[in-house]
């Protein structure tokens, strides 16, 4: 058993190693570091990462997070971002297709970002695709910086943190970054570009973790590599990268029809940090935001179209995350070399600790996204007056995408970067179950970042994530999810239809060895494409999670999928619908079916526990015209 002088020495090189810029990957490559956590030194096996049983000065793990008082503050809504002209002084010079590759004589770095692979700059490259075809009609500024008056609660034993976050676009010091980051709010057939500026601090101003280069992925939208925000392509301190997105649905430029096809269309979207190596880190740092996207039927007004609750008075979106918090300072800890993952012991939503809010009786939209790191949620409606009631509500989209009709559920289950839209009708659970307060609670037992446990606790008995207060009637003109109405078809995915038989089918297992995590027993590279898609096929890929006492939620860019099979087992009906996140559970293998079309490029496929993805379960393929028949890449 280490004494706590060891192990606060061992903290203290930790940090120092931190900020040498060195990861855990490469201490294990040097021999510096064991599979288990350990530092080598030559007295042998030192004390690294904790103690388990101490949760003395500057222990930063599960259980040892000071209490905090639950409901105090209200449930923060991000504002929405605001649109700029190009006469904005952060839109100068314009946006063009080709990168800004000129050299600021400042930092001696090129203005933009982009061009930028792995932190190298490569002349003549990441111009924007469709650019010319689809010119942009919209604008946004965001610019990266620190805030260090940050409250995620207004428990006055918690002190204010310091978040790395998005601030408003706006040049002055008083527009203060916050996290989650403003809603960036856009509409289909309105092609946009969302300039970013890295203002962050350096990295020996990190506070212990997070690096200050960075990668903003749009998470789930179909792009061009060059304005995907994959995990090499990131910039630096002191330059800007301008994301370009058409605004079309996917199959635009799609040899097979339909082009550009309505049920195409995605609504809940996110934006979070890439950075390969660092994204855990920076994601729980707060590089993190919403971007929804409307169209003719998902309006954004109850008076239109779907009918869906109106935007945003009643349609409200939440990010839920977990923390870690020092016993000691108050502050948001987090421990680069755990490769396992992290799980918190401090529950926010929208930023803040345990929060409430006021709700009228009426139908509301919620679009629940789990931010990680590494904790899954199974999230039920619970009345804390009466915990034996069993209160329904309604699932109308996943990852985005509104299913092709509402249903009904008593709970749903959240893998990291998964969304789930539902639909609470509080008027109606006022009047059945004559409550006036009911809970957002996750219920599912995870007790290390690898995997839930599968046990869901009593009502009452997890975690209560928000409390929603409600108050009187209010007028609601928003369709009824129990009428059954329709939105969205899904395309054929019968394998026995000629015009969907798949050019090649590819398997991936997920597995750990030589103390990461892998995929195809590879660990990533930024220097190495695994293999080509053809542009304008249909593919079916099988993911396999190899054993072990974990469960992956994998992402892959670009396209999204449909889920064929689950082991030997359809989906269930909440997953019907296209994902770009699939978790599979403990030795699961899952068949999907994928149709790529439009843009050409490099793109990632990973692991979206975070902490995973970092260390290092990932890799690379590229869609080209031509494809290769790697089946096992």
């Amino acid at each position: 058993m280490a004494n706590q002088r060891e192990i606060e020495n061992a903290r203290k090189n930790r940090l120092e190693i931190i900020n040498a810029g060195l990861k855990r990957r490469d201490l294990f490559k040097m021999g510096l570091l064991t599979s288990t956590g350990y530092l080598v030194n030559k007295n042998g096996l030192s004390a690294w990462a904790f103690d388990d049983n101490n949760c003395g000065r500057g222990a930063c793990h599960l259980g040892c997070s000071p209490k905090i008082t639950p409901f105090l503050d209200p449930l923060p809504i991000p504002p929405v971002l605001p649109e700029r002209t190009l006469a904005d002084p952060g839109l100068s010079p314009a946006p063009q297709e080709s990168p800004n590759n000129a050299i600021n004589p400042v930092n001696q770095l090129p203005f933009e970002g982009r061009g930028q692979f792995n932190g190298t700059l490569r002349p003549g490259t990441d111009s924007f695709q469709f650019f010319s075809q689809y010119p942009p009609q919209h604008y946004f500024v965001q610019r990266m910086r620190a805030n260090s008056n940050f409250r995620i609660t207004s428990d006055t034993n918690i002190p204010a943190q310091t978040i790395w976050g998005f601030n408003q676009g706006g040049a002055d010091p008083s527009d203060v970054a916050v996290t989650p980051g403003p809603t960036i709010v856009a509409r289909y057939q309105q092609p946009i570009v969302v300039r970013r500026f890295n203002e962050l601090p350096p990295q020996n101003q990190n506070g212990g973790f997070g690096v200050p280069e960075v990668s903003t992925h749009l998470h789930n939208f179909h792009a061009g590599t060059e304005s995907d925000g994959g995990p090499c392509r990131y910039f630096f301190r002191g330059q800007y990268f301008d994301y370009y997105d058409t605004l079309q649905q996917a199959g635009f430029d799609s040899t097979n029809p339909p082009n550009g096809d309505i049920n195409e269309s995605m609504s809940t979207l996110w934006y979070h940090d890439h950075r390969v190596d660092h994204t855990a880190e920076n994601v729980y740092k707060g590089l993190a935001g919403f971007h929804l996207f409307f169209n003719q039927f998902d309006t954004g007004d109850e008076g239109s179209g779907f009918h869906l609750p109106s935007f945003p008075q009643f349609d409200i979106p939440v990010i839920l995350t977990d923390k870690l918090i020092n016993p000691s300072t108050g502050l948001i800890c987090f421990d680069t070399f755990e490769n396992d993952g992290l799980v918190g012991d401090v529950q926010l939503a929208n930023g803040k600790v345990q929060p409430f809010m006021e709700v009228s009786q009426r139908r509301y939209r919620f679009r629940v996204l789990d931010g990680g790191p590494s904790r899954f949620y199974q999230l039920f409606l619970t009345n804390p007056n009466n915990l034996s009631q069993v209160i329904p509500f309604w699932v109308i989209a996943n990852d985005g995408n509104l299913l092709p009709t509402p249903v009904q559920v008593t709970s749903f289950r959240l893998g990291v970067a998964e969304r789930y839209d539902i639909i609470i009708d509080f008027k109606q659970i006022a009047a059945q179950f004559g409550a006036s307060v009911v809970r957002l609670e996750n219920r599912l037992q995870q007790n290390d970042g690898r995997a839930p446990t599968n046990n869901i606790l009593g009502a009452g008995r997890g975690t209560y994530c928000v409390e929603f207060r409600i108050g009187a009637q209010a007028a609601d003109g928003s369709v009824d999810p129990a009428t059954a109405p329709h939105f969205y078809d899904l395309p054929s995915t019968s394998l026995t239809d000629a015009t969907v038989k798949p050019r090649i089918s590819r398997t991936f297992t997920f597995d750990q060895s030589d103390g990461g995590w892998v995929v195809n027993d590879r660990f990533m590279s930024c220097n190495q494409i695994r293999f080509t898609v053809q542009r304008n096929s249909i593919e079916r890929w099988v993911l396999q999670n190899d054993g072990g006492e974990w469960q992956h939620p994998i992402h892959i860019h670009l396209e999204e999928f449909q889920i064929l099979r689950r082991g030997d087992r359809r989906s269930a009906a909440t997953e019907r619908s296209r994902k770009d996140v699939l978790t599979l559970n403990f030795d699961e293998r899952a068949e999907l079916f994928f149709r790529f079309r439009d843009f050409r490029g490099d793109y990632p496929l990973h692991c979206h526990n975070t902490v995973h993805e970092d260390h290092a379960m990932m890799l690379l393929f590229q869609v080209q015209d031509v494809g290769d028949n790697r089946t096992s890449p």
